[in-house]
Parts: structure tokens; C-alpha cells; sequence
């Protein structure tokens, strides 16, 4: 029996994978290779002898029946989703074919292969999803996202990851299978695709390049390390109940232009050539219909799990920094898939 992670060649996936092949685990890995996903990103766990590839699209119905066939999994892990806002804004469809409809065909998948499992290796089964805190749209300057939080997405993105969401949960109620949700809040570390702000930050300071900041940058984030996120995962997965949902964060909010700065402050320290980098801070068209604050009480994960973040803020932040000034070879070969334009401006 082995782990399906769809999605195992992008940010999170690969992080998760990585983690579950160095503790000997056997892996199924879905992925279709777009623009955000990129086997370089598993490094040396691609050539793992308990690591199998298939690069496919989760919405194939027919390619994920035969994953599920050839590799018979006790626990899906599905990541695999069109995630960035700026991008829904100026294409939505590929956010509900693959969000949407990608995840349906799953869960069909893993329902028909969890109906013809033993009665022992069924009752083991779980189908955990992978959603984000943006389902619930907005918070003022005061309170917390709970699992409690009504939906209210209000980007194509939010909105194709809201409906996932239900169509889990219904796929729970109706048939049965045994299905699992987390919400997170932003990751950051390492192999992150340069289009989300940490590594479009860095890479533009280090190359002498104008740092964007969407309005005045006053939007507040509530920021994740992705190690911290699949060590979360890990025991949702272990210990988590069927049909309940976990909130991931760290409790590390920070406004955006305030996470700019100290970014600028890192790379001065650490590539004093250009410093101070904060004169790069550029202030742009904000993005349409941009929510002001996201922010998780993790408080259900830490009391019933056990689980909570370990990898301060600080620290992470600069070894974030410290791994893309090391890994140039890697950033130069993605930098073709995205040349840091501007995107999100259609509607």
C-alpha cells in the first residue's frame, strides 16, 4: 500500500513528497507538469526505488483510475490546484477544470477503488483534501478564521477551492468514502514557483529589479512554513477524523509591505550588493476585488492532533532567502515558464 499525492511535483506537494519518501514511505505521485509543477523540485527523491511517477491530469478520468489501479493506495493526498489569484482573474476556466472538476473526478476514482478494498484495508482508507484559508473571504482588523467560518470567496480561485470543498464533504455524506479537509493559510520556503510574493521579492532584489507592492501594501497575511504545513498534514492524516476539517497556521500575521521590508533587510545583510533593497519597493494597481486580512485560529489541529508549528518566523524567513541565493541553477530553470509580469489585471 502506498500514499497517491496528486499534485507531488509543485511547492507543497514536492515538500510533502520529499518528507514522505525520506521516512521510507512508498509513493504514487500525480502530477501534469503546468507551468508551477517541475520534477526538479524533488531533487533527489525522484530517483527514489518507492517512488512512482505519472504525469497526467487529475480531471483524466481514465489516467487516474489506472493510478489508482497500478498502485493500489491506502491515503490520497490531494493538492494538485490552479492556485494563484492573479492568474483566476485573467483565466478562471483552468481554476474550475482542474480545482472543480479535477477533484470530482478524484473522488470518483478513489471511491471505487476504496469500495473494492478489504474490509480492514477500508476502514483505513482516507481521502484527505488540501483547500486553502481563502474560502472564507475576508476578516476585518480584528478575529480569526475558525473551522466554523461561513465560505465567502471572493476571487475565481477562492471560489473554485470553495467548491472543492463542498463537493468533498457532500462525496463524504453521500457515499460514504472517508474524506478529510485542511484549510491553510500562506506557505513560504523553499521551490516556491516566483509568481507568490516571497520568492518574486527575492529574486527581483537580488537582480537589481523593482519589488511590486500591490496598493499601499496594508493587506495582512497569516504565514505558514511549507515544512511546518506537511508535518500538519502528516497528522491530519494519521490522526485526524473522517469528515472533520483542520485549520493550519502559525500565527505569524504580517502586513505586505511590512514582510517586503524585511526581506529587504535579510538580503542586505546577506547580498549587501545593491543594499539598501528597500529603494526597489514599488508600489502598484492594487489587485481587483483584493481581500484585506486572512488569519487562522489553529486551535482545533494543536488540541485534538497534537500538532503545532515549529519553525519561527524569523528564521524561516531567512532560510527561505538563504536557499534561493544558493539554488540560482533552479531559478534559472523556471524562469522560463514566468518572466515576473504583472498579471491580474483583466477584470
Amino acid at each position: 500500500m502506498s500514499t497517491l499525492v496528486t499534485g507531488g511535483a509543485g511547492f507543497i506537494g514536492s515538500a510533502l513528497v520529499r518528507k514522505l519518501l525520506a521516512e521510507g514511505e512508498a509513493v504514487c505521485n500525480v502530477d501534469a507538469l503546468t507551468y508551477a509543477g517541475n520534477r526538479l523540485n524533488l531533487g533527489s527523491a525522484d530517483r527514489s526505488n518507492t517512488h512512482r511517477f505519472f504525469q497526467a491530469d487529475i480531471a483524466d478520468a481514465a489516467a487516474m483510475q489506472t493510478a489508482f489501479a497500478e498502485t493500489k493506495p491506502s491515503l490520497v493526498m490531494h493538492l494538485a490546484a490552479e492556485s494563484h489569484v492573479d492568474r483566476s482573474i485573467d483565466g478562471p476556466m483552468p481554476f474550475i477544470q482542474t480545482n472543480v472538476v479535477g477533484t470530482a473526478v478524484m473522488l470518483e476514482a478513489a471511491t471505487r477503488h476504496w469500495k473494492s478494498l478489504p474490509e480492514a484495508e477500508r476502514s483505513a482508507f482516507r481521502f484527505l483534501h488540501i483547500s486553502t484559508d481563502e474560502v472564507y473571504g475576508e476578516l476585518g482588523e480584528t478575529g480569526l478564521f475558525s473551522e466554523a467560518s461561513p465560505y465567502r470567496p471572493n476571487s475565481p480561485y477562492a471560489a473554485s477551492k470553495a467548491s472543492a470543498d463542498h463537493i468533498v464533504r457532500a462525496w463524504g455524506r453521500t457515499y460514504g468514502l472517508p474524506v478529510l479537509v485542511t484549510n491553510c493559510s500562506n506557505n513560504y520556503g523553499p521551490y516556491q514557483f516566483p509568481e507568490k510574493l516571497i520568492p518574486l521579492v527575492v529574486l527581483n532584489a537580488l537582480e537589481g529589479k523593482p519589488l511590486p507592492v500591490y496598493g499601499q501594501g496594508l493587506q495582512v497575511r497569516d504565514w505558514l512554513h511549507v515544512d511546518d504545513h506537511v508535518s500538519a498534514l502528516r497528522a491530519v492524516a494519521a490522526r485526524g477524523k473522517p469528515g472533520e476539517t483542520y485549520l493550519v497556521g502559525s500565527r505569524n500575521e504580517r502586513r505586505n509591505i511590512d514582510l517586503v521590508r524585511k526581506l529587504c533587510a535579510i538580503i542586505d545583510r546577506l547580498h549587501p550588493q545593491g543594499a539598501p533593497h528597500k529603494r526597489l519597493i514599488t508600489f502598484v494597481t492594487d489587485r481587483p476585488g483584493h481581500d484585506a486580512r486572512y488569519a487562522i485560529d489553529p486551535g482545533k489541529i494543536e488540541t485534538e492532533l497534537g500538532w503545532r508549528s515549529s519553525i519561527p518566523f524569523e528564521q524561516g524567513l531567512e532560510d527561505t532567502v538563504a536557499w534561493y541565493m544558493a539554488n540560482r541553477d533552479w531559478c534559472a530553470a523556471v524562469a522560463p515558464k514566468y518572466a515576473r509580469e504583472r498579471l491580474g489585471l483583466k477584470a
